[in-house]
């Protein structure tokens, strides 16, 4: 073989995906108990009381969302816009002092990507002040980064994964996108992304086109094609995985 016949190492894989669009808070990193104690904490210097089993109700909503259960919920006297951005800024202190809690494989998964020459996005409802603290510790950098405060419809809608995808030249059929909550698989699904969930707070139910691993370390790029390629993997449910 000459020189000029072998692959370029700076060009993609054509089996792997155009782009692999990830959210970030449960999925790349361990965040949601820093969410939920500050919740808790908040809630309370405005004199309400907030559960953890309450907490686990706003794993992976739109923080708009979220906002308004809590409001509901508590019946504490905060301007919504308020309370929201109390919260991303008590998280993103919190991130920057106690440092980022990456989820086994997360930093792997994104070197390699990187070295293979695949595009990520970062897709969170996360704002930009804490998408900042977090990225800030990344192995490599994301391609794009879509966040909570720059979208009109948050996940579950598919928008943020639509955007993802044209900011990278591409659709979301053409992509990957990795997840750890039913609320954000369901956004990926409707963007017509292959979705994978690994879940972490919240269980994440089995349902059509989506596979579901126990953990990032097993994503590694052979099986990242494949499910680009159609194949439905889910080691929750080893029986049920199919094609």
């Amino acid at each position: 073989m000459l020189p000029s016949d072998l692959p370029d190492p700076a060009l993609p894989d054509p089996d792997l995906p155009d782009a692999v669009l990830l959210d970030m808070d449960g999925t790349l990193v361990d965040t949601e108990p820093y969410w939920m104690a500050t919740e808790a904490e908040v809630i309370a210097r405005h004199g309400g009381s907030w559960s953890a089993e309450q907490g686990l109700q706003l794993v992976g909503n739109d923080l708009r969302t979220s906002a308004r259960v809590i409001l509901d919920e508590t019946g504490i006297d905060v301007d919504p816009d308020d309370l929201v951005t109390e919260l991303v800024g008590a998280v993103a202190a919190r991130v920057r002092r106690d440092g980022v809690p990456w989820r086994p494989g997360a930093r792997e998964l994104l070197a390699a990507l990187a070295d293979a020459g695949v595009p990520r996005a970062l897709v969170t409802m996360s704002y930009r002040v804490l998408t900042a603290a977090v990225t800030e510790t990344s192995p490599v950098a994301f391609d794009t980064v879509v966040a909570g405060d720059e979208v009109t419809h948050g996940k579950p809608h598919p928008e943020p994964y639509l955007i993802a995808a044209r900011r990278l030249g591409t659709t979301a059929a053409r992509c990957v996108a990795v997840e750890d909550s039913a609320v954000g698989a369901t956004s990926a699904l409707a963007a017509g992304a292959a979705t994978v969930a690994v879940p972490l707070m919240v269980p994440v139910p089995a349902q059509p086109g989506l596979s579901r691993l126990r953990t990032l370390e097993d994503l590694d790029l052979g099986l990242l094609a494949r499910i680009a390629g159609g194949e439905v993997v889910d080691q929750l449910e080893p029986e049920r995985s199919r094609v």
